[in-house]
């Protein structure tokens, strides 16, 4: 845990270091220390120190959002952007744009509520075929929902030209030109999150151990399950309306933390926090640099980065249960 927070530490200062701009490290780092040319001072405090900022909670809200699906699926494969809610969140605000609502903190419920859908139509949907345990189909649905959505979607830039650009940042995602005001709209549905998650923390790792042995507990798993979609969809929700569609944070992240700690919940969200922040903003970094001045899409990073760890996944000759 200390080296993990070590590295996300590293990885922030980079953020703030590196860029695509004219601002090289050596003038940022001048400029955080009070020195250097107003120009560096600006880009630092105004343009990365804000941008990092939002990585840093987006980082954490998507880590945090996979580990807690993948517990209430019991399925190491449950990812946000795998099994439609990031999808149904963009879809959400997409339309949202389309009927002309531009309110950043109405972005942030519209993008909640469109979670929430994608998240309890694709969990009930498996649930009622009986294979609710069955990695493989509850990826299907999602992949399916995902699709439908993206499609959707794309009707959607086609109707509205005049909205086609802004609507166009919530199907790639990015940190590029994202104000602290978006940040401040979502800390109540953050708080809120966070209050849930420290209540769920002990019922989760009693529901790992099977539904029997939590109810024996004392615990009500169908409550717990109920609480925590919740709870998946205020998270994903809010880092879908910062920073739009980001793919794999909730997978890779969960998934190196688990192999880390061991399955205990508790260890794995705390572990989760540091491990996010490093992923989303080593990604964003890069992406900053690859193709100067301009930027590569943020989601095109992380799926390149979570897409080794969903194959060995996929390959692993036996999928770990949760």
């Amino acid at each position: 845990m200390p080296l993990a927070c070590a590295i996300a530490l590293l990885t922030c200062l980079a953020s703030l270091l590196w860029g695509a701009g004219q601002v090289g490290p050596m003038q940022a780092l001048k400029a955080l220390m009070g020195q250097g040319s107003e120009e560096a001072r600006f880009v630092v405090s105004e343009l990365r120190a804000p941008r990092t900022l939002i990585g840093i909670v987006v980082g954490m809200m998507l880590a945090c959002g996979g580990a807690l699906m993948q517990v209430v699926a019991r399925n190491p494969l449950a990812e946000p952007g795998l099994l439609g809610v990031s999808a149904g969140a963009s879809f959400a605000v997409a339309v949202a744009l389309l009927l002309g609502i531009e309110a950043a903190g109405m972005h942030v419920i519209v993008a909640q509520s469109g979670a929430l859908l994608g998240c309890l139509f694709v969990m009930s949907t498996v649930r009622v075929r009986g294979a609710r345990q069955d990695p493989v189909r509850l990826v299907l649905a999602g992949a399916a929902l995902s699709s439908l959505l993206v499609a959707l979607t794309s009707l959607v830039l086609l109707i509205d030209q005049r909205a086609a650009d802004e609507i166009r940042f919530w199907v790639v995602g990015s940190l590029a030109g994202r104000s602290l005001s978006a940040l401040y709209h979502c800390l109540p549905s953050l708080l809120l999150a966070v209050v849930l998650t420290l209540w769920l923390a002990r019922p989760l790792a009693a529901l790992v151990l099977g539904e029997q042995v939590a109810s024996g507990l004392g615990h009500r798993p169908e409550r717990v399950r109920q609480v925590t979609i919740l709870v998946v969809a205020l998270l994903v929700g809010a880092a879908t309306a910062l920073a739009g569609p980001v793919a794999f944070v909730g997978l890779a992240v969960p998934y190196v933390a688990r192999a880390l700690c061991g399955a205990d919940i508790r260890r794995t969200l705390w572990l989760c926090l540091p491990l996010g922040v490093t992923m989303l903003l080593t990604a964003d970094v890069i992406s900053r640099l690859v193709v100067p001045p301009s930027e590569l899409p943020l989601g095109v990073l992380t799926t390149l980065l979570g897409a080794p760890v969903l194959i060995a996944v996929v390959r692993a000759r036996r999928l770990p249960t949760l």
